[in-house]
């Protein structure tokens, strides 16, 4: 059974979806797709999201080489998007500390997690990754946080 807050056995995990593992979710089936349909299945799994990381997720399918990939699933930028916005709940961060130097975009992600209190953040991006856990949130694979979801 999921550990939620504190371990709690079967409280909700609340995890916020880094941009990068959002559009793997969406666009490809590995991992990140199989972590996102668990969450969109499970009641014991709460996504999170903000508005800065929507606007970044909407920006980013309209680069010419996902176009091209949602062309091919015969998707559009605007029904992939629903979907997730559908999937997660919406929080807004009172602020956007500087935590990433060398990314900024990062700190956007660490917000929405603060503000959602979650768990996991789950990430594929190396400078989040390489922080381990700010505060008490974890910051996972999206291999990892799948293996935590299914102990």
């Amino acid at each position: 059974m999921p550990c939620g807050p504190r371990g709690v056995p079967g409280a909700a995990v609340r995890i916020v979806l880094d941009t990068n593992v959002v559009l793997s979710a969406l666009l490809w089936r590995g991992t990140p797709y199989r972590l996102f349909e668990a969450a969109r299945q499970r009641e014991q799994i709460d996504l999170f999201t903000s508005t800065a990381l929507l606007e970044e997720l909407a920006e980013v399918l309209m680069r010419p080489a996902l176009v091209k990939r949602l062309a091919a699933l015969g998707r559009t930028a605007r029904q992939v998007l629903a979907d997730y916005i559908e999937a997660a709940d919406l929080v807004t961060p009172l602020a956007v500390p500087p935590v990433i130097a060398t990314d900024p975009d990062d700190d956007h992600v660490i917000a929405a997690a603060v503000a959602a209190e979650a768990d996991l953040i789950v990430s594929g991006d190396r400078h989040l990754l390489a922080l381990g856990m700010h505060r008490s949130i974890r910051i996972v694979t999206p291999t990892e946080a799948l293996t935590r979801i299914r102990a």
